[in-house]
């Protein structure tokens, strides 16, 4: 293979696209976006430039100050209570449907964060919905350990 080649396409991409590498603005942002629209539309064929165009989206997503104040209300979410609406919506269910957490009032009490989800609760919904303990916790604000914790039946420290 002539690499000389391979460098030569590579460059000629870049310069034509450099935002498939780094975005630098919102106009390469929107490029970007609608680049990854078509490219999904054959996902597998596209699937190495989806990857790589995807981290420069995430990228950008989390390190532009066009998206601090996004970010910031998405870390400060309780991720369970997401999880738990998130339920509700799918499967088009009320808050009398959950009888493993407890009363209608205590479901409503968590959707709007006056209560907390237990780990007891996180276990049933876990068990019912066949869920990995990892979707209810933010890993900013918990890591990985609480998830793991949560899986062995152990509480909370």
């Amino acid at each position: 293979m002539g690499y000389a080649r391979l460098k030569e396409k590579a460059h000629a991409l870049f310069e034509e696209a450099p935002f498939i590498n780094q975005i630098h603005n919102q106009v390469e942002y929107q490029q970007a976006l609608d680049l990854m629209d078509e490219l999904i539309e054959d996902y597998d064929y596209n699937r190495p430039l989806i990857d790589t165009l995807s981290i420069s989206i995430d990228h950008f997503e989390n390190e532009s100050e066009d998206f601090r104040d996004f970010n910031i209300r998405i870390k400060s979410l309780d991720t369970g209570v997401a999880v738990l609406k998130t339920l509700m919506s799918q499967y088009n269910l009320g808050v009398n449907d959950f009888p493993e957490i407890g009363s209608k009032s205590l479901v409503s009490k968590i959707i709007n964060n006056e209560r907390r989800l237990t780990l007891d609760h996180i276990r049933a919904l876990m068990k019912r919905f066949k869920l990995n303990p990892s979707v209810f916790f933010n890993k900013e604000v918990f890591g990985n350990t609480e998830a793991k914790r949560c899986a062995r039946g152990n509480h909370l420290s």
